[in-house]
């Protein structure tokens, strides 16, 4: 446990003395990488909620970053055309405040959330998997097809949001927003595990008939653990959609699911910083071996392989060698 702790602080530390580092030597495209890791980051985190704690294997959580992406682009999008929202339910204008797009986001989020987890945790294992791809794939399709907002090109924000104090056109001043929300997110979730709820949840995992002997129902802390990933997800989606000024169908696509889970994977399925290694890894082969060649993800499959055949810990787990942090 020691072990997997000075592994996590050493961690968190890259995240702050690389982006440090880069502002000194007046490298804004590193700390714009960085920033791109928090967030795929936060996205994972996300995931290995549902899937590290309640065991659900959920192939569609493009669904929520898309849902989240979408909630800072359409209310951006009016913000800037000075045009009436029509087609959204929260808001009835547009905003570029970065806050209330936030809070647009999760609430958008945790409604989908509690519809698709009502629905799919009616089935299980390879079931549950392919309802929850459905889903996705039913957004995807759905927003190309939504021509008001761009369709398959997809829609373009002129200007990064705004926030109280900060300029967040300076990368080093958005890369701090991101990695605040993720160590706010990376805290919360160690609370959760360590929680009634969280050690309930674990125990809904792996015996349901256990945890139904005692009066608790293992489909609602699941469906409480599914809404709470989508909401994490979703909030990785609009800051995902604010760094590149734009968002599009590819957002919702099964591919990104899938990355996402890579993330988590890589790193460590119910590791605390697992979701972290993997999206800065997946970051860092991206930088370095794209640059290389356009087939790097062959490289990636490799690492992806060796992983799931000799480290099923993921890196965390190879490195210290210890259980994970619910077991």
């Amino acid at each position: 446990m020691m072990r997997e702790y000075y592994l996590n602080t050493i961690i968190l530390g890259i995240f702050i003395i690389i982006p440090i580092w880069a502002f000194i030597m007046d490298e804004p495209f590193t700390i714009t990488l960085m920033t791109r890791a928090a967030i795929f980051a936060l996205a994972a985190v996300g995931l290995n909620i549902a899937l590290g704690l309640g065991g659900l294997v959920s192939l569609g959580h493009a669904t929520f970053f898309g849902i989240g992406g979408y909630s800072m682009g359409i209310l951006a999008y009016h913000a800037q055309t000075f045009t009436p929202l029509m087609e959204w339910p929260i808001l009835v204008s547009g905003s570029k405040l970065m806050p209330l797009i936030w809070i647009n986001a999760v609430i958008m989020s945790a409604v989908a959330g509690l519809l698709i987890g009502i629905l799919s945790l009616r089935t299980s294992g390879v079931y549950f998997i392919m309802i929850t791809l459905a889903f996705g794939q039913m957004f995807f399709f759905f927003s190309i097809s939504w021509s008001a907002y761009g369709g398959e090109d997809g829609l373009s924000i002129y200007i990064r949001n705004s926030f109280p104090g900060l300029n967040t056109l300076v990368p080093i001043h958005y890369y701090t927003l991101c990695i605040t929300l993720l160590c706010a997110v990376l805290w919360i979730n160690s609370r959760l595990i360590k929680s009634p709820f969280g050690i309930a949840l674990n125990a809904a995992r792996q015996v349901p008939a256990r945890v139904e002997t005692v009066g608790l129902n293992p489909v609602r802390l699941k469906l409480a653990a599914f809404i709470m990933s989508g909401t994490v997800t979703g909030l990785a989606g609009a800051l995902f959609a604010d760094l590149n000024r734009f968002v599009s169908p590819t957002m919702f696509s099964w591919q990104t699911s899938g990355e996402i889970m890579v993330f988590v994977i890589i790193g460590g399925v119910g590791r605390l910083f697992g979701p972290v290694v993997g999206a800065l890894v997946f970051v860092a082969l991206e930088h370095w071996l794209g640059g290389l060649s356009d087939f790097w993800h062959i490289y990636l499959g490799l690492l992806l392989l060796g992983i799931v055949l000799f480290g099923r810990g993921g890196l965390i787990g190879m490195i210290c060698g210890e259980a994970r942090l619910h077991e």
